[in-house]
């Protein structure tokens, strides 16, 4: 999937996904695509969980290799 804009957040322990998520996706316009890489555990269920409250959307989802990779579609 082709992604606007890619946030490498690998490396980066729970909460830091998801503020660097929340930076980077402030800089896209509605209707873009952020490309987000993390390998927090904690990541799968808490970036779904704000993606979900702060009105964007989660197009798909891919774990591989301890990657987990995310496509936001920002609302």
């Amino acid at each position: 999937m082709k992604a606007d804009k890619a946030l490498d957040a690998k490396g980066l322990a729970c909460p830091m996904p998801i503020v660097q998520t929340r930076k980077a996706i402030k800089e896209l316009e509605s209707d873009q695509i952020l490309e987000v890489q993390t390998t927090d555990k904690g990541a799968k269920s808490d970036l779904t969980a704000w993606v979900k409250s702060a009105g964007h959307e989660i197009l798909q989802f891919k774990e591989e290799n301890d990657v987990f990779t995310f496509w936001i579609k920002k609302g």
